[in-house]
C-alpha cells in the first residue's frame, strides 16, 4: 500500500503538466473553435525563453517569468489570433487543423533558430521555483518517506492557481461569457455592442498564457528540455482533453491527474526487463487516446445516438455567408490543364535527364530518395486531397513496408522487389483495420486517432527485435532482377522512377474513376451522396488501405535504396507531420506536385547550405577580407540547412486555409489567367486562380 501511495503522489505533478495542457486545449477549443495542435510549440517557445533567461544570462527568477509566461505567452496568442486565426473563423476543421500543423512544425524550429539551439536538448532547465532543483518536500508515510521536489512543488501550487483562477474568469466575468459566445456566431454578439475581435484576441491570449505557464513547469520534469518531449507531452494532453469532451476545465483536470497516476503506477509495478512492457509505460497516453475515441465511437454506435465528441461549433447566422465551393465545382479551361502538365513533367525529365547525365553522386542520390518520398507522398495525396482525411501515420505505414521488406529478406531470402511488393501489402491490411474505426470518426478525431497510432507503433512493436531489428538497423540490399543489377545509383534511378509512374498512374485511375468521383460527391455532401446509394465509409476504406499500401511501397524502396530499414533516420512519426506540411503546400489533389514535394524535402536544405557556404567560404578565403569578418564567418552552417527548411514547410503550410489546392496549382493558374488574357489563348475566359479542380494533374 505505502508503494501503491508513493508511485500516486509521484504521478500528480505529471498529472497536473497533462491536466494543465489539456485546459489550455479546452480553452482555446472552447473559446475560439480551433483544435490547435500547436499548443506544444506555444509551451515549448516560453519555456526557451524562461530558460534563456534564467540559465544563460541569469535572471531573477520573477522577471524572468514574467518575461516569458506573461509577456511573450500572451504576445504569441495574440499574434496567431490577428495574422491567422481571426482569418479562419469560416474555413473548415480540416484546414484549421493544417494550419495548426505547420504552426506546430514551425514554431519549434524557430525558436531554435532565434537562441542557437539547434538540435540539440538543453539540460537541467530551472524550476519556476525560488530554490535550484533539490529536495523540497518529504511526507512521511508509515516509515517511509515520499520526496517532491522543487520542481514538483511549484506545478501542483501554480496548477491549482490557475484551474481556479480560470473556473472564476467563465463563470463570474462578464470577459468570459464574451469569449464563449463569440465562438458560436462572432455576428450575433458584434448585434449586442461587443467587440467580438477584442474578445478573441483576449481568448487567444489567455490560452498561450496558460501555454507559456504548462510550458515553464513541464520543463524541469525532464533532465533535458526538447520539443519533440513536449509534442509527446502533448498527446496525453489530447487524451485528458477528449475525456473531458473539449468542453469541461475541470474534467479536463481530473483525466489529466488519473493518466498521471496511472502512468506512475505502470512504472512502478510493471517490470523492467521485458520489451513490451517497457514500451506500455512511455505509450500509456497514446492508448489511453486512442481507446477513448474507439470506445466513444462504440459507444455512440450500440445506443444509436450518433457520434458527438463536443458540441459542433458552428454560427447561426452563416446562411449569410455564400456557399463554399465544391471540388468539382471548377475547373481550369483545357489548354491551362494541358500546359501545366506539359510543364510539371518537362521539369521532372529535365531533373531525371541531368541526375542521369550531369549530377554527381550526392545530387543523384538527393533524387532518388526524393523519387522514393514522392511514392510516400502521393499516398498522402490520395489519403487527404482525394479521401478527404488527414492521416498523421503515412510515415508508420511507410515504416512498416520497410522493416516487412528487410526481415523478408534477411529470413527468408525473398527477392528484393518482391519483398517490397509484400511490403506493401502487409501495410495495406494493417491500414485496412485501422481504417475500420477511423474513417467513422470527424475529421479532427480521424487525424487524432491516426496520430496515437503512429506514437503506439513507435514505443511499443518499433523496438522489438523481429520487427525492426532491435538498436542495429537490418539491412536492405538493392534488387536483382536477372542480370540486371540496380546497385548502381543510376540504374536504380529508373527503378524508382518507373515505379513511381506507375503508382501515380494507378492514383490518377483512382481519382478519375468510380471512387474518385463518388468521393468528390462525398465533399460536396454526404447527406446528398448516401441518398443516392453511395457508401462513404466504403468509399473511405478503399482509399484509405490503397493510401498505406502506397506508402508501404514507397517506404521499402527507400530502405532498399539506403540500404537498410533504418527508423530514426528515414520514418519517425514526427517526419510524416513535416511530409503533409509540404504535400499539402506544393499541392494536396496533384500527383505531380507530391513528387516535385518529395525532391523538394531533400534540395531545399542543400540548397540552402549551398547559398550559406559559397558566400561565406569566398570572403573568408578572401585575402582582402579582416580577421574580424573572419571570425564572424565561423557559424556552424550545415546544421542550420534542415532547421531552415523545416521552418519554411511549416509556414508554407499555413496557406492551406486560403489555398487548398496547394501553390503549384495556384501559381501556374494565375499565371496561366494572366497569359490568356493577353493572348485569348484559345478565346479562354479567365478564371479564379484558387479554383480547385477536379482532375489530378
Amino acid at each position: 500500500m505505502t508503494d501503491f501511495l508513493r508511485y500516486a503522489v509521484q504521478g500528480v505533478p505529471i498529472g497536473c503538466v497533462f491536466g494543465l495542457l489539456a485546459v489550455g486545449l479546452v480553452l482555446t477549443y472552447k473559446t475560439s473553435g480551433v483544435f490547435n495542435l500547436a499548443f506544444a510549440a506555444q509551451a515549448y517557445a516560453s519555456a526557451a525563453v524562461f530558460y534563456v533567461l534564467r540559465k544563460t544570462h541569469e535572471w531573477p527568477l520573477v522577471w524572468a517569468a514574467l518575461v516569458a509566461i506573461v509577456i511573450v505567452g500572451p504576445l504569441i496568442g495574440l499574434l496567431l489570433d490577428r495574422i491567422l486565426y481571426r482569418h479562419l473563423r469560416t474555413a473548415s476543421p480540416l484546414a484549421k487543423l493544417v494550419t495548426s500543423l505547420g504552426l506546430l512544425v514551425a514554431i519549434p524550429q524557430i525558436v531554435n533558430l532565434i537562441f542557437g539551439f539547434g538540435d540539440q536538448p538543453q539540460y537541467r532547465p530551472p524550476p519556476l521555483w525560488p530554490v535550484e532543483r533539490v529536495n523540497d518536500l518529504i511526507i512521511p508515510h508509515r516509515g517511509a518517506t515520499i520526496v517532491i521536489n522543487a520542481a514538483e512543488f511549484s506545478t501542483l501550487i501554480f496548477t491549482a492557481l490557475i484551474v481556479g483562477g480560470l473556473a472564476l474568469l467563465f463563470r463570474h466575468s462578464a470577459i468570459g461569457l464574451q469569449m464563449r459566445a463569440v465562438v458560436e456566431s462572432p455576428r450575433l454578439v458584434e448585434l449586442q455592442g461587443i467587440n467580438s475581435s477584442r474578445a478573441s484576441a483576449i481568448s487567444w491570449m489567455l490560452s498561450s498564457l496558460v501555454a507559456g505557464f504548462a510550458g515553464v513547469l513541464m520543463a524541469p520534469l525532464f533532465a533535458q528540455m526538447a520539443s519533440n518531449d513536449f509534442f509527446t507531452l502533448l498527446v496525453a494532453a489530447l487524451a485528458a482533453a477528449v475525456f473531458a469532451g473539449l468542453l469541461s476545465i475541470p474534467k479536463a483536470i481530473v483525466g489529466g491527474l488519473l493518466l498521471g497516476v496511472l502512468q506512475a503506477e505502470l512504472v512502478g509495478f510493471l517490470p523492467t526487463d521485458n520489451s513490451i512492457t517497457n514500451g506500455l509505460r512511455p505509450a500509456l497516453p497514446f492508448l489511453v487516446l486512442f481507446a477513448l475515441l474507439i470506445g466513444r465511437l462504440v459507444v455512440s454506435a450500440v445506443q444509436g445516438t450518433g457520434l458527438s465528441f463536443a458540441r459542433g461549433v458552428s454560427d447561426p447566422m452563416a446562411g449569410v455567408d455564400p456557399p463554399p465551393e465544391s471540388v468539382t465545382g471548377a475547373s481550369r479551361e483545357p489548354w491551362m490543364l494541358h500546359t501545366t502538365r506539359g510543364v510539371t513533367a518537362a521539369v521532372c525529365l529535365l531533373t531525371l535527364a541531368l541526375a542521369w547525365w550531369v549530377f554527381d553522386g550526392e545530387w543523384t542520390g538527393i533524387v532518388i530518395s526524393g523519387t522514393c518520398l514522392g511514392i510516400i507522398m502521393m499516398s498522402m495525396v490520395l489519403m487527404t486531397g482525394i479521401g478527404g482525411t488527414i492521416s498523421l501515420c503515412q510515415a508508420t505505414f511507410a515504416a512498416i513496408g520497410a522493416f516487412t521488406t528487410a526481415q523478408l529478406v534477411l529470413r527468408w531470402n525473398v527477392p528484393v522487389l518482391g519483398a517490397i511488393v509484400v511490403g506493401a501489402l502487409v501495410a495495406a491490411a494493417v491500414g485496412g483495420v485501422l481504417a475500420l474505426p477511423v474513417i467513422r470518426l470527424p475529421a479532427v478525431y480521424a487525424a487524432l486517432a491516426t496520430l496515437a497510432f503512429a506514437l503506439m507503433f513507435e514505443t511499443i512493436i518499433r523496438p522489438l527485435t523481429g520487427v525492426s531489428g532491435g538498436p542495429v538497423p537490418v539491412p536492405v540490399p538493392r534488387p536483382l532482377v536477372g542480370s540486371i543489377d540496380f546497385t548502381d545509383n543510376r540504374a536504380f534511378l529508373l527503378l524508382a522512377v518507373g515505379i513511381a509512374v506507375l503508382v501515380g498512374l494507378g492514383v490518377t485511375l483512382l481519382t478519375r474513376g468510380t471512387t474518385g468521383r463518388f468521393l468528390d460527391a462525398v465533399y460536396g455532401s454526404e447527406v446528398a451522396a448516401a441518398s443516392i446509394g453511395i457508401n462513404p465509409a466504403r468509399q473511405r476504406l478503399v482509399v484509405f488501405m490503397t493510401a498505406a499500401g502506397i506508402a508501404g511501397l514507397g517506404g521499402g524502396l527507400l530502405a532498399s535504396y539506403a540500404g537498410q530499414a533504418n527508423y530514426e533516420a528515414n520514418f519517425v512519426f514526427f517526419y510524416g507531420l513535416i511530409w503533409l506540411a509540404v504535400v499539402v503546400t506544393v499541392g494536396s489533389r496533384s500527383v505531380m506536385a507530391a513528387m516535385l514535394a518529395g525532391v523538394g524535402f531533400f534540395v531545399t536544405p542543400k540548397l540552402l547550405t549551398m547559398a550559406f557556404t559559397f558566400p561565406t567560404n569566398y570572403l573568408a578565403s578572401h585575402p582582402t577580407t579582416s580577421g574580424f569578418v573572419r571570425t564572424l564567418l565561423e557559424f556552424p552552417e550545415p546544421k542550420w540547412a534542415q532547421t531552415i527548411s523545416f521552418v519554411l514547410f511549416g509556414v508554407g503550410a499555413l496557406g492551406y486555409a486560403r489555398h487548398p489546392e496547394g501553390v503549384l496549382h495556384f501559381q501556374s493558374t494565375r499565371f496561366l489567367t494572366r497569359l490568356g488574357r493577353l493572348t485569348h489563348a484559345g478565346g479562354s475566359k479567365p478564371v479564379r486562380a484558387g479554383a480547385l479542380k477536379a482532375e489530378t494533374s
